[in-house]
């Protein structure tokens, strides 16, 4: 981010569409923000921005900004000009269970995006649940060592996890599972840093933490 750059000026330039009548491609659309912003054209930015980020801001405020930080925005503005990789459009479809499917737009037609293929991903703390749901259900213990944090792998392994999650723990492991699963579509995750946690059910919690980039579940209770 530039120094001293609103903040607000970078989240709405990543949120702008094309506009009906306006630029029909996602470099024509950020080129033209772009230039509204260099010369102070605040009407002309404000109609590039989607109708989310316009719930977000009201046209005076956005306006205001701009008044307020011209060179801000003259810097914003040229940054965005030139953009460090090409636009990657891509749509984002969610099932009824709450599973995600990232879709991506390639030489004219929507593709299946890769991570579609990793049942059991850990790259976000949701998909990490998700995928620990879909293991325990599974009963793929191997997969589900993949989620004990290092500080507690030690001397366990598949079989031993097996042993312990079969026996008299099973049922209540069951509810706490059913109940993270039924939460998931309507639950919020709280992210802070390498941690997460997300409250489900009647009191319960999840927590979650990330190491070597990958999301694991240190208490479920």
């Amino acid at each position: 981010m530039l120094k001293g750059a609103p903040p607000v000026l970078f989240a709405v330039a990543l949120a702008t569409a094309c506009a009906a009548s306006r630029p029909t491609s996602p470099e024509g659309t950020l080129s033209a923000y772009a230039s509204a912003l260099r010369a102070g054209r605040a009407r002309e930015a404000y109609d590039l921005l989607s109708a989310e980020a316009k719930k977000d801001i009201p046209y005076a405020s956005f306006q205001r900004i701009l008044r307020e930080n011209p060179a801000e925005a003259v810097a914003v503005g040229r940054a965005l000009a030139q953009p460090a990789a090409p636009p990657r459009v891509t749509a984002v479809v969610k099932a009824p269970n709450g599973e995600v499917l990232l879709l991506v737009l390639e030489d004219g037609a929507w593709r299946v995006d890769g991570s579609a293929i990793d049942l059991y991903g850990q790259a976000t703390p949701e998909t990490a649940l998700r995928s620990f749901v879909r293991a325990f259900r599974n009963r793929r213990y191997d997969v589900l060592l993949r989620f004990v944090p290092d500080a507690e792998r030690e001397g366990l392994d598949e079989k031993k996890l097996k042993g312990s999650w079969e026996g008299e723990e099973r049922a209540e492991l069951e509810g706490l599972v059913a109940a993270v699963e039924s939460s998931l579509t309507t639950a919020s995750l709280e992210v802070t840093g390498d941690r997460a946690t997300m409250a489900f059910g009647t009191g319960g919690t999840v927590e979650l933490i990330r190491e070597r980039g990958l999301w694991k579940v240190e208490d479920l209770r």
